[in-house]
């Protein structure tokens, strides 16, 4: 025999007022998911991308600090002279600012290793473009070389060769001008 409670299209007036959180106990999971994916928004990012030898680089290395961003390519001769400037920067900086660089052809991996080691570049490069999170703007010439204050603002662009006193000095009159 077959009950007809099977094929009631409504509850019975009994069992409808069983528990009143068990309507609720439907979406509680649904809350929680919502909840837990609003919230992986809210967490700044830990890394900024990886380094040329593939290493996460910690995101805190590009906030709150004077940097020093370079653009360069294998093929661009000035930027081979002017790369061990930049090495010296880092040395005589000692902390005071962040050097990156960044190989404007977009190389990656091994690729990026391999050219950054070719030019003796000795601090970090950038294997992901930091354009975007510091509002700069794509260069059609080469070296280019971007000054950023510690509020992330675009600062100073400074085009062709740069020598270490060279930004040296644009940092210190920059900071000079800083509020």
């Amino acid at each position: 025999m077959i009950s007809s409670a099977l094929f009631s299209p409504c509850p019975s007036p009994a069992s409808a007022r069983e528990e009143p959180w068990a309507k609720w106990a439907a979406f509680f999971p649904l809350l929680l998911i919502t909840l837990l994916l609003a919230s992986c928004g809210d967490k700044p990012a830990e890394h900024a991308g990886v380094d040329q030898h593939g290493q996460p680089v910690a995101a805190s290395r590009l906030q709150d600090q004077w940097l020093v961003i370079n653009y360069w390519a294998i093929w661009c001769a000035p930027c081979r002279k002017e790369i061990p400037e930049l090495n010296r920067l880092v040395q005589q900086l000692s902390g005071q600012a962040g050097v990156f660089a960044v190989n404007f052809d977009g190389k990656q991996g091994e690729a990026l290793a391999k050219e950054a080691n070719e030019l003796g570049i000795t601090f970090t490069v950038l294997a992901q473009d930091p354009a975007n999170r510091f509002n700069l703007p794509r260069s059609t010439a080469l070296p280019v070389t971007y000054l950023v204050d510690p509020s992330g603002k675009l600062r100073q662009t400074l085009l062709g060769e740069q020598t270490a006193a060279g930004i040296l000095e644009h940092l210190a009159s920059l900071q000079g001008d800083s509020p």
